[in-house]
């Protein structure tokens, strides 16, 4: 189901906004706009869906867009044209007593520097949200408790935000977002003023509360690492532009031009990519009802060794070696149960490639990959781990 849905946003900053519209329409660049008009570009044309319950991330440089795009879908900053969905709903369209309703109630925002009331306690700033929606002051803090509980910070209702290291500020700030149980959660470069390794901790903290809470998020960086480790689907920005979106894999195995080519050159490939993107079709395959001479034909016909053996719903058997089928026939047997070869392995189709890789120290057969009903989906040879990690991501190459 949709969530959110961008439609041709358009953000000019200058005296006449609307006039550049046209121009950037026809073809003219950011920079020309500037150097000719006088105007900045923040966002041109940006389209997109979220579905509910995704993490959706907007990367790119300083000067991308990015920010100023997130800040248009609540309205902190107005986009010059175009819609702003929410449910259906087009906020760019709402006057200010509606649009502050769906700030209450549907979008809440993490920021880069916490923005967190220094004089206020943990509880207290959490709570905050609910202090405007005019919550009792006993329900705003049992939920601002149960808050804090859930983003670890149980037992420091009482201290002040001076008090707390930047990993624990954020997740206050974090515990805030949520306590208000906004729809769509926005976060502007949340976790970029954070020291390293308190930036991967949030990062799985934001992964782990989303397992239980499966809110929408909209996730704003300019860390690619950042972006394939939280993503279900990314939107690569350049300009004001949307050159590309797509899942994780997708902007690795397939990016859209230069730019973004330059931007995944030296991710680690094995930490990110899947088995469903570097296996093979599972063609070297033959049915147990088939018999001993077809397996010896496809062998043959393939130039292998060995191949895998399903039943006639694709439901994966084990596998037979050329010299057992051969032996077989010799036999007059045709049966291939009976040398059914049950030492390989077996992978799900989500499962990375970096731990795909030691198993080809404990097979000398290719990995077959299976669904959770054991139906044969692939296979992936020692190459095709190989080229992934490199880059040639086909398992066929």
């Amino acid at each position: 189901m949709t969530k959110v849905e961008i439609k041709n946003v358009y953000k000019v900053f200058g005296a006449t906004p609307k006039k550049m519209i046209p121009l950037l329409q026809a073809g003219e660049s950011k920079e020309s706009v500037l150097k000719k008009h006088k105007h900045s570009v923040g966002v041109n044309n940006a389209s997109f869906s979220v579905e509910e319950g995704e993490i959706f991330v907007v990367m790119g440089l300083s000067g991308s867009g990015k920010s100023t795009l997130i800040r248009c879908l609540n309205r902190l900053i107005d986009p010059t044209s175009g819609e702003i969905l929410i449910d259906g709903e087009n906020i760019a369209d709402c006057n200010a007593e509606r649009l502050r309703e769906i700030r209450r109630k549907k979008i809440a925002m993490v920021f880069q520097n916490f923005a967190l009331l220094p004089h206020r306690t943990v509880a207290e700033n959490v709570a905050f949200g609910l202090e405007i929606q005019k919550e009792d002051e006993s329900v705003r803090l049992k939920k601002a408790a149960e808050m804090l509980a859930v983003v670890g910070l149980k037992g420091y209702e009482n201290s002040y935000p001076s008090q707390l290291s930047g990993g624990m500020q954020q997740r206050v700030g974090l515990a805030r977002a949520l306590a208000t149980s906004p729809d769509v959660l926005l976060m502007d470069e949340a976790f970029s003023a954070l020291d390293p390794l308190i930036r991967k901790g949030m990062q799985n903290e934001l992964l782990n509360l989303q397992r239980k809470m499966k809110k929408t998020i909209i996730f704003i960086t300019h860390d690619l690492d950042e972006a394939l480790k939280l993503g279900d689907r990314i939107a690569i920005m350049k300009d004001g532009v949307i050159v590309q979106i797509g899942t994780p894999e997708e902007i690795l195995s397939h990016p859209a031009n230069d730019y973004v080519s330059k931007f995944v050159q030296g991710v680690n490939r094995s930490k990110i990519l899947t088995a469903s993107s570097i296996m093979r079709e599972a063609d070297t395959v033959t049915t147990v009802t088939g018999g001993a001479r077809v397996a010896l034909h496809q062998m043959r016909e393939e130039e292998i060794s060995s191949v895998y053996v399903t039943d006639k719903q694709g439901n994966l058997l084990g596998l037979v070696t050329i010299d057992d089928v051969t032996r077989l026939i010799r036999e007059g047997k045709e049966d291939l149960t009976s040398i059914l070869e049950k030492d390989f392995c077996t992978v799900g189709p989500d499962v990375l490639i970096e731990d795909i890789s030691p198993l080809f120290l404990k097979t000398k057969y290719p990995v077959a990959v299976v669904d959770s009903e054991n139906v044969l989906l692939g296979l992936i040879f020692k190459v095709s781990v190989l080229a992934g990690i490199v880059g040639e991501v086909n398992g066929n190459d």
